[in-house]
């Protein structure tokens, strides 16, 4: 694609923390990595960071540390990336699907309580394209059965809902940093909670299920080889140095790309703010009528724009598990319409006009 959809912000400085490591004799576990994990944690003002291979990886431990297991509910947004589910599914629980804000795009809590069953053991709510969520109603409702929540913020590190940081309202909190989010460490993710024996049971877990006392060969838990590298946590621990510029960048280019589709009527752009927070813009997604052609259109011409998201009930996997009285009217119609324009941090001015004007002028020709 002449623009690209996406593309990390790697400095010569990111670079050099890599290759410093490699002059290291230690690898994995180490300092970086302890570093790293109290960085993200002070971020989302919790005690406790683990760093694991993948986003996907710290959900499926996070649900794993709850004994979540099979015949277990669980609720969560359909519009959301395949990985949540997956993590359900990963321990036979099952998916429950809640519908969304039209505005935020996020799992609607005045919808929340009514998908609650006797089975019901944790809800997972997630900050689409780093929206936060709306935390308060889900904590109280939460709160009010007993349930675990879990902050699905691989989309929005460094986020504020009224305040407080994204990642940090929940029990867990879990950040993904895939090289197409703000900052990145090739592939990775961490965990984030307040409590100290889930923080440690999950440390087990991303090692083989070896607990911190344990001797080398000896493995309490059925564990995982979701270890974050010190290659990968010195990347992070660089790149979490320049989050707010990072972050207002993003904010700039969200901007400009905001007052530029003005001029589309056919465009609905996000909502560009929030009350007493901060935005991670994560990708900027518009929604169109025609939205297949109108991506097929623009992907000819090499600008890079993506389907965010196919909706989870909607795909094989996971059509299992919907039902006839499923209220998911929002997300098919949101999901239906979304695309997703070239977006990260060291997108120039002229290429955020290219593509206004592209899109501008295929939604002429395919609407």
């Amino acid at each position: 694609m002449r623009i690209p959809l996406s593309s990390p912000d790697v400095t010569e400085a990111d670079i050099d923390a890599v290759v410093s490591v490699l002059r290291t004799p230690r690898l994995s576990i180490g300092p970086k990595m302890e570093q790293f994990e109290k960085a993200v944690a002070d971020l989302a003002g919790v005690a406790h960071g683990i760093a694991v291979s993948s986003g996907t990886a710290g959900l499926h431990l996070c649900l794993r540390a709850l004994g979540i297991g099979e015949g277990d509910e669980v609720l969560l947004p359909s519009f959301t990336f395949i990985a949540a589910g997956n993590a359900v599914l990963y321990e036979r629980a099952r998916p429950v699907f809640v519908d969304i804000e039209p505005d935020t795009m996020n799992l609607d809590p005045g919808k929340l309580e009514r998908s609650i069953t006797p089975k019901t053991r944790a809800i997972l709510a997630v900050h689409t394209f780093g929206v936060p969520a709306d935390m308060d109603p889900i904590m109280d409702i939460a709160g009010k059965y007993g349930l675990p929540v879990i902050e699905d913020a691989c989309e929005a590190i460094g986020a504020r809902y009224w305040g407080r940081p994204a990642g940090g309202m929940g029990d867990f909190g879990v950040f993904g940093f895939y090289p197409n989010k703000p900052i990145t460490t090739g592939e990775g993710g961490m965990v984030v909670t307040r409590d100290s024996q889930k923080a440690d049971t999950i440390r087990a877990l991303r090692n083989q299920g070896r607990r911190e006392n344990d001797g080398w060969l000896e493995h309490r838990l059925l564990g995982y080889n979701y270890r974050l590298s010190e290659l990968n946590c010195a990347l992070g621990l660089e790149q979490v140095k320049r989050l707010d510029e990072i972050l207002d960048r993003r904010a700039a280019i969200a901007k400009q790309y905001c007052e530029e589709l003005e001029a589309i009527p056919e465009v609905t752009r996000p909502r560009p703010e929030i009350p007493d927070g901060r935005l991670c813009w994560f990708v900027y997604v518009v929604r169109v009528k025609n939205r297949d052609a109108i991506l097929k259109d623009l992907t000819g011409q090499g600008i890079g724009c993506g389907r965010y998201f196919a909706p989870l009930h909607r795909q094989p996997l996971f059509a299992q598990f919907a039902t006839p009285g499923d209220d998911l009217k929002i997300t098919d119609q949101v999901a239906s319409q979304t695309l997703a324009l070239p977006f990260f941090s060291r997108l120039a001015r002229e290429q955020i006009h290219e593509v206004c004007c592209a899109l501008a002028a295929a939604v002429r020709r395919n609407t």
